[in-house]
């Protein structure tokens, strides 16, 4: 079966998806719920290429319970978190830089861009997905650092929730549980979880789909994980100048002294 018409329909469900978020986003003025989009889109594209696939094929069922698993623990605890926040400072600052007309900008510059991201880095579900070759170790491999990966994200946001939701806690620094090996467990968790799928993708022969997940460590390295985070974190938290010192920013390890 050719890959690639299914690929662009998959493209294609992003973009519709990713309209309708950004026609909602201007009846609510705020861009913040496309971090609830985020993980759904990976549904959905799970969805679409599953469609073109044999649904019953065990690494078929397997990635699509994989993905809805992730996608909606995940979306569930965004929207949760972003509650009756208003707009996050992130979408603040790129909304400051591009008025007038940021609410029709928006569209490209946020949401379809999410959709275009979302697309590259979810390459390994689409050989994954539309495979007939048998499960083998890799598939295992794969699903092992899926495990490691929704451990390490859920726990470590159900420990930053726990911490922020007490007053006392008020402009501290997080650096109990996973927080103490690891300044982003949950942004680690996103790291293995994304190198598990490719490596079910790998079981079944789509080695090249490797620029997704390549795709999701430097956004979680460089772009719009750990370096944006801590741009101005230490400003706002005094501690937080100690708290990198003896703590690793991203791969988990034991505290320095």
């Amino acid at each position: 079966m050719n890959p690639l018409p299914l690929a662009f329909a998959g493209l294609a469900v992003l973009a519709g998806a990713a309209l309708l978020t950004w026609v909602a986003s201007l009846a609510l003025r705020t861009v913040s719920i496309v971090d609830s989009l985020w993980p759904i889109l990976f549904l959905l594209l799970a969805l679409t290429y599953g469609a073109g696939a044999h649904w019953a094929a065990p690494r078929t069922a397997l990635v699509l319970m994989l993905v809805a698993i992730w996608s909606l623990r995940l979306a569930v605890h965004i929207t949760w978190r972003n509650w009756g926040e208003g707009e996050d400072r992130r979408y603040r600052a790129i909304r400051a830089r591009n008025e007038p007309g940021f609410a029709w900008k928006s569209l490209y510059l946020v949401f379809l861009l999410q959709a275009l991201l979302a697309w590259i880095v979810g390459w390994p579900l689409l050989g994954a997905l539309t495979s007939s070759a048998p499960l083998n170790g890799l598939d295992a491999l794969g699903v092992m650092l899926w495990l490691v990966g929704v451990v390490f994200e859920t726990a470590g946001d159900w420990q930053l929730a726990r911490f922020t939701a007490d007053p006392a806690n008020r402009g501290r620094v997080m650096d109990r549980g996973l927080w103490r090996y690891s300044r982003h467990p949950n942004y680690f968790g996103e790291f293995a979880l994304w190198w598990g799928f490719y490596a079910i993708a790998l079981g079944a022969r789509a080695g090249l789909s490797f620029v997704g997940p390549l795709l999701m460590t430097v956004l979680l390295l460089k772009v719009s994980g750990v370096t944006l985070l801590e741009k101005d974190i230490g400003e706002r938290r005094p501690g937080y100048a100690e708290y990198t010192r003896r703590t690793n920013a991203f791969f988990p390890g034991l505290p320095r002294p």
